[in-house]
């Protein structure tokens, strides 16, 4: 499921080498809030608001573990595969679809977004 829109288009944010293994790259476009891209260390990519369903904490300043992250604020763990909070904590991030073409990450976008990257 698509959190962003129902129409959406798959749409290049950057090359997998700019996001570094175990940490993540931050992708803003308009229509949505701020995107965090992450990069596991077995380099499979995970997308999904950068806002944890706990407090709001960026996500993206988290500590990535396998295919997890922890948030920065209260130390909330998301799965990045599904975007749901591991227990005890309950709640889900909006998790975003990636794919990989020959090493560019497109993340599954509202048709009118345009992308600008941010660290």
């Amino acid at each position: 499921m698509n959190a962003l829109a129902p129409t959406s288009s798959w749409t290049a944010v950057c090359h997998i080498e700019d996001i570094p293994k175990l940490g993540s790259r931050v992708v803003h476009h308009s229509g949505c809030e701020p995107i965090a891209v992450f990069r596991a260390s077995d380099d499979h990519v995970f997308a999904v608001i950068d806002r944890c369903p706990h407090k709001g904490g960026p996500l993206s300043a988290g500590l990535v573990h396998g295919h997890n992250v922890t948030c920065p604020l209260h130390g909330w763990n998301i799965n990045l595969e599904d975007g749901q909070a591991l227990a005890p904590d309950q709640g889900c991030a909006h998790k975003l679809e990636v794919r990989i073409h020959a090493g560019q990450v497109l993340l599954a976008l509202p048709e009118s977004a345009s992308p600008t990257r941010q660290g």
